[in-house]
C-alpha cells in the first residue's frame, strides 16, 4: 500500500507569501537600506477574526476582507492584502508650547498612502519624534483606505473606460473646499501640488479641480482633496449610470 498523503495547497495573501518564502542569499555588497517591508509579517500573529482568516489563507484579496464586514483594525493585514502600497509624506509641521516645565515640541505628520489603483488613505498623527510619527501617520492611513470611484464623465472625451471622476464632486474640510470635475484622457491633474499627490496615488489621472477657502494649509488641502474622494463613494448610481460613464471602483482586476 503506498503511504503517500494528499496535501492540500494553501493558497496565501500575496504579501504573506512574499514574507514567508525563503529568502535567498543577496550579492549585493553595500548591505540593505532602510527597514525591511516584509518583517512586520514574518512576526506577525493575528488578534482578530480577519487577522486569523488571512492568516490561514481563507482570505487572499483585500475585496474579499472588505465583503466580510469585518472592522480592518491589523495594519499587517493590509500589508499582506496589498503589498505594492506607496506612502507619501505630505507635510511634517513642528509645533512649539510653552508649559511651566518648559518648551515642549512636538511634530504634525501628514501622510497618504495608496497603490495607484483605486486605493488611498490619508492621517494626521502627532508625536514628540519625527520617524515615529511618520510610521504611526503611515500605519493609520493604511487602516483608513477607501476604494476610488473612477469613470468617464466628460464631454469631451469618446466613449470607453478612463481614469478621471465620474461626474462632479466637492469635498471640504475646514474652510477649504475642492471641486473635482471630470477630464478628458490626456489632460492630466489640473491641481495644487498636495492635491495632484494625492489622486496619484488614487490612481486618478485626469481631473479638473476648482478651490475656494484657505488653500494653503496643507493639511485642509489634502484633506478635501480626499474628503472629495469619499464623497463619490456616497453617491447612488443607477446601472445604466455606471455602464454610460464606464465606473470602477478599486482596483481594475484583470
Amino acid at each position: 500500500m503506498s503511504d503517500e498523503k494528499n496535501t492540500e495547497v494553501v493558497q496565501l495573501a500575496p504579501g504573506l507569501a512574499a514574507a514567508l518564502a525563503p529568502v535567498e542569499p543577496s550579492t549585493d555588497t553595500r548591505g540593505r537600506r532602510g527597514p525591511d517591508p516584509l518583517a512586520g509579517l514574518r512576526s506577525w500573529v493575528p488578534r482578530t477574526r480577519l487577522g486569523r482568516m488571512v492568516m490561514n489563507g481563507e482570505i487572499t484579496t483585500y475585496e474579499q476582507a472588505v465583503s466580510t464586514g469585518l472592522p480592518i483594525r491589523e495594519v499587517e493585514i493590509v500589508d499582506a492584502l496589498l503589498p505594492d502600497l506607496t506612502d507619501d509624506v505630505l507635510g511634517v509641521n513642528m509645533i512649539q508650547r510653552m508649559t511651566d516645565s518648559g518648551r515642549r515640541v512636538r511634530f504634525n505628520v501628514l501622510c497618504v498612502v495608496g497603490n495607484s489603483d483605486g486605493y488611498v488613505g490619508l492621517a494626521v498623527c502627532k508625536g514628540k519624534e519625527v520617524s515615529g510619527t511618520i510610521r504611526k501617520a503611515i500605519d493609520k492611513a493604511k487602516l483608513n483606505l477607501i476604494p476610488v470611484m473612477r469613470g468617464n464623465g466628460s464631454w469631451e472625451s469618446s466613449e470607453g473606460p478612463g481614469n478621471s471622476v465620474p461626474f462632479k464632486v466637492t469635498g471640504r474640510s475646514g474652510s477649504t473646499r475642492i471641486t473635482l470635475m471630470p477630464a478628458p484622457a490626456g489632460k492630466g491633474l489640473v491641481i495644487g501640488d498636495y492635491g495632484r499627490r494625492v489622486l496619484n496615488l488614487a490612481g486618478v489621472t485626469d481631473v479638473w479641480a476648482r478651490s475656494a477657502g484657505q488653500t494653503r494649509t496643507t493639511i485642509n488641502f489634502a484633506r478635501a482633496t480626499f474628503n472629495a474622494l469619499v464623497e463619490l463613494n456616497k453617491t447612488k448610481l443607477t446601472d445604466a449610470d455606471r455602464q454610460r460613464l464606464n465606473i470602477t471602483k478599486g482596483r481594475k482586476l484583470q
